[in-house]
């Protein structure tokens, strides 16, 4: 039993080390390790498509069960329970805009768990005008990225390791990209605990072709997570640490108040500095499970909140919200996330096992 333990932290450790020498070695292709908002191209691939994951802060690396979508978020996810899995998700965006994504999964023993997905982002229809104002039509804008998923038990069914290959394209007006992503991520899952363990590095890759000659970055991210159920309550709560990759998420808001001291120090108010950057890593979701077909969801992003509210009517932004129940051979999920002031995003999602529509019936 120790020799097998031993053996089995051996390759967890081993595992780690080369996401992280991935992520490094990612980072130091290009400066990724310092990246702030709108210095990235493909930023669509940080979307959150599952309500469940939405109404869960938005960012889940550590659950484990057979929810498919969960795979999306780190591919070490995917098991043999996830075996001819179909989802369908779609998100009710801002200003008329509309994405959404569907997978399905395939297991074969002996081999590993394989999965297929379809991510898309629909910006819409937009008038085309010249220099004076007059109108040359119209054009659409979209993006898409295919999501090629394989995973492995390494150590019986406690440790997993997957990854997610992503072909992108982008297209915009004239303009167009294509792109290579590749997700990394492992999982160690411990039922008798009801501890699981995540930790996935995003989006390691490059632009084939650029949109206008100049190469861009990708949104290279670095989380971690953990899952923790308990035996005898109907909670299961998740920490995940987004943006690991980088210390520092903060920014200088010129709008923000500040206190001035005696000798005209100037010093930010409301909160701790080290407090502030600690939080803007943590995303907290809470799940309440009232047995397999029914479950209400919760969720806050700290860092959504600073960077979103309006501090005068900060409201609900960061938290978020959801369900989730099963009637007859499908699962439905409604998740509502707040973003702003102005209002926030509607997801939904379909989950269905193909297997049960023929399954023959005793």
């Amino acid at each position: 039993m120790n020799g097998a333990f031993y053996k089995g932290m051996r390759k967890i450790v081993w595992h780690v080390g080369l996401i992280l020498t991935l992520a490094g070695f990612h980072g130091w292709q290009s400066p990724a390790m310092a990246q702030k908002g709108g210095e990235t191209t493909y930023s669509f691939l940080g979307l959150t498509n599952s309500a469940r994951i939405a109404a869960l802060g938005g960012e889940v690396v550590s659950i484990r069960d057979d929810d498919i979508n969960m795979v999306f978020h780190n591919p070490a996810l995917l098991h043999n329970e996830m075996h001819n899995h179909l989802s369908l998700n779609y998100v009710d965006y801002f200003a008329g805009v509309n994405y959404g994504y569907a997978s399905y999964g395939y297991s074969r023993e002996g081999i590993g768990n394989f999965a297929a997905g379809m991510h898309y982002v629909n910006y819409g229809t937009f008038d085309r005008t010249d220099e004076l104002g007059e109108s040359q039509g119209t054009f659409r804008a979209s993006e898409y990225a295919l999501n090629l998923f394989y995973s492995r038990s390494l150590i019986d069914t406690f440790l997993t390791a997957g990854i997610n290959l992503k072909p992108i394209f982008s297209s915009f007006e004239q303009y167009s990209s294509f792109g290579i992503a590749l997700d990394a991520g492992i999982l160690y899952h411990a039922p008798e605990t009801y501890t699981t363990v995540g930790l996935v590095a995003k989006n390691l890759g490059f632009q084939v072709t650029s949109y206008a000659g100049q190469r861009e970055k990708l949104p290279f991210e670095l989380q971690a997570g953990i899952t923790q159920g308990l035996a005898h309550a109907p909670f299961r709560f998740s920490v995940t640490l987004q943006h690991l990759e980088r210390w520092d998420l903060t920014y200088d808001d010129p709008g923000a108040e500040t206190i001035t001291t005696l000798d005209g120090a100037v010093e930010r108010s409301r909160f701790d500095v080290f407090g502030d950057k600690l939080m803007r890593h943590l995303v907290f979701g809470t799940e309440f499970l009232l047995g397999k077909n029914f479950h209400i969801d919760v969720g806050y992003n700290y860092k959504r909140r600073k960077e979103m509210k309006v501090n005068i009517r900060p409201g609900m932004v960061g938290f978020s919200w959801g369900f989730g129940f099963r009637v007859s051979k499908f699962h439905f999920a409604f998740g509502r996330a707040s973003y702003h002031l102005a209002g926030g995003t509607n997801h939904f999602s379909l989950t269905t096992n193909l297997s049960e529509f023929y399954r023959k019936q005793p």
